[in-house]
């Protein structure tokens, strides 16, 4: 959180508290009741904002409005969409919807005097975008309330925003998960088929056992994913693929696989692997001669496990590796490394992304390092 967000945070807390002390006061002890309106006022705003993170819908509105009414201390609370009335705590009007009415399509907190209870009609928008509204109703309409109530909705509206930003942090995923697959070479499938053709009538028993291993590793990087898989099905999916490499190159491919087994269960992105070792594969067999060696090792580092993707081939201007990284996944003939590097990074922060180790002649290492639990957020 930007320092801004942090300052502006405390003082909608403090806001909120004061709030709480001025409406509550009278209840609480002498000595130590400021603490606990604070203290109060962070406890219903950390029950209220899981649901809210789900973004704007019935159920979240009926989980969140019963929390929203004890954090203002109304006599009943409301939360509206656009076009209905989705939940509320307390006996509300029925005036609820022609009252967020009037707030939507003015943009701004509205106030209506009325018996027994008057009301504060505040927007919720997320991306300058009204979505809905939080109506308060109570016996008493004063400038202070209205002034609560509008910082409440502005909190709601910023959880609000989270949940957009979740969910398009999702579908972005998913477009490259998408991408991903498609960059699974249809030279690949083509070349694996055709050699799996070739043993069919000189070594019938090894054309089968090709043809398992296509299968198998089809049906894993086909597969509707999850967002993780773990360490030991996704070095599955490496050791079908190379096995049908190997078939096509035969010696010229050489390859090792070295793996801590207590780093197997460890949880990764679905799909992480699989593209390094068609990378180095690619480069690897530009060596001289047209042969080449990959090595894969996964080491045990405490909290992380730390892998690496090597090839003894041609390699790369660094600078050329850089821009491969730095390209959008999609674009140009990255679209391995780069999907990668972006997903990882996205997950689990900018300091996890790919590091590659390149030089013209020199061969090409490239390196991952992932936690060993999966991200809560995810």
């Amino acid at each position: 959180m930007s320092t801004a967000a942090s300052v502006a945070l405390a003082s909608f807390l403090a806001f909120l508290a004061g709030f709480a002390v001025a409406r509550r006061r009278p209840e609480l002890p002498e000595g130590g009741w400021k603490d606990r309106a604070t203290f109060t006022t962070l406890h219903i705003a950390a029950l209220a904002a899981p649901s809210l993170r789900g973004g704007l819908t019935k159920e979240s509105a009926r989980r969140a409005v019963r929390h929203l009414r004890a954090l203002l201390g109304t006599h009943a609370l409301a939360i509206t969409s656009t076009d209905a009335a989705l939940a509320w705590d307390g006996p509300c009007t029925g005036e609820v919807l022609e009252h967020a009415r009037t707030a939507l399509a003015s943009g701004r907190a509205q106030v209506f005097a009325g018996e027994p209870h008057g009301a504060v009609v505040v927007p919720l928008t997320v991306d300058d975008r009204v979505v809905g509204a939080l109506a308060a109703y109570d016996e008493e309409l004063s400038a202070a309330l209205v002034r609560t109530v509008t910082e409440v909705a502005r909190w709601v509206s910023g959880q609000l925003e989270l949940a957009e930003l979740d969910s398009s942090r999702r579908r972005a995923l998913e477009a490259e998960m998408r991408a991903l697959r498609a960059q699974i070479s249809p030279h690949f499938v083509y070349n694996a088929l055709t050699t799996i053709a070739s043993f069919v009538r000189t070594d019938p028993g090894r054309a089968r056992e090709l043809l398992l291993d296509f299968a198998d590793f089809s049906r894993y990087a086909l597969r509707r994913a999850q967002d993780f898989t773990t360490l030991a099905d996704e070095l599955t999916c490496v050791d079908r693929y190379l096995l049908l490499e190997r078939a096509r190159f035969g010696d010229k491919l050489r390859f090792t696989v070295q793996v801590a087994p207590e780093v197997l269960p460890v949880p990764v992105p679905f799909l992480c692997l699989q593209p390094l070792v068609e990378n180095a594969i690619k480069h690897g067999m530009r060596a001289a001669g047209g042969s080449g060696r990959v090595r894969v090792v996964v080491r045990d580092a405490g909290p992380e496990a730390h892998i690496t993707v090597e090839d003894d081939g041609a390699g790369m201007d660094p600078e050329h590796a850089r821009r491969v990284l730095d390209e959008a996944p999609g674009e140009g003939r990255g679209i391995g490394l780069a999907n990668v590097d972006v997903r990882l990074r996205q997950i689990y922060g900018e300091d996890y992304g790919l590091v590659v180790e390149t030089g013209l002649g020199a061969g090409t290492k490239v390196r991952l390092r992932v936690p060993k639990t999966r991200p809560s957020s995810l």
